[in-house]
């Protein structure tokens, strides 16, 4: 009985340390669920199956301990395939994927949600405001370093100053990154 006591106590001191080992990915209708309690932005990790650059987003930026912490703390983060069957509710309106063709090798349809957020490119990264609507999508493979300055400014509301390409370039010259 000793013995159960201290490794469960042992478990409930240890385990916070370990929490922050791995982005607490969800589905887009949880975090928009979550956001009606508890609102937050949504960061969202647009992917396929088929895609390399989207593996090395995975494994190099969202496995960086500062990229998790970041996340974890600040965002409701959301793991979206874009060629899934996930039904998705958004904006009071259903999303499917209704021509996707199960057991097709490599490329499959596009899921309706990714077609309604104009995904051109995968890996993509999607930024919602803390009621659902769209920020920002970011194309492209990026590093710890180089998704920084877009977690950081989307989180601190920076992003809604940025009217110009002048204030963007400024915000870029002055930021100093920490990752």
């Amino acid at each position: 009985m000793k013995q159960t006591l201290l490794v469960a106590l042992f478990i409930v001191l240890v385990s916070p340390l370990y929490a922050q080992d791995e982005i607490r990915w969800m589905s887009m209708n949880e975090a928009l669920a979550a956001q009606k309690k508890v609102p937050k932005k949504i960061i969202m990790d647009v992917y396929t199956s088929w895609c390399g650059p989207c593996k090395l987003l995975d494994k190099n930026t969202f496995g960086n301990k500062d990229v998790i912490k970041f996340v974890n703390n600040n965002y409701y983060p959301v793991k979206f395939n874009a060629e899934g069957t996930e039904s998705i509710t958004y904006q009071d309106f259903t999303y499917t994927n209704p021509n996707y063709q199960e057991g097709r090798k490599g490329r499959n349809s596009q899921h309706l949600l990714a077609n309604a957020l104009k995904i051109s490119g995968y890996p993509t990264i999607v930024f919602f405001k803390e009621n659902g609507d769209l920020i920002q999508p970011i194309v492209g493979y990026k590093t710890p370093e180089q998704i920084e300055i877009f977690l950081k400014m989307i989180a601190n509301d920076d992003y809604l100053k940025l009217t110009t390409g002048e204030a963007w370039q400024e915000y870029q010259k002055n930021f100093k990154g920490e990752f």
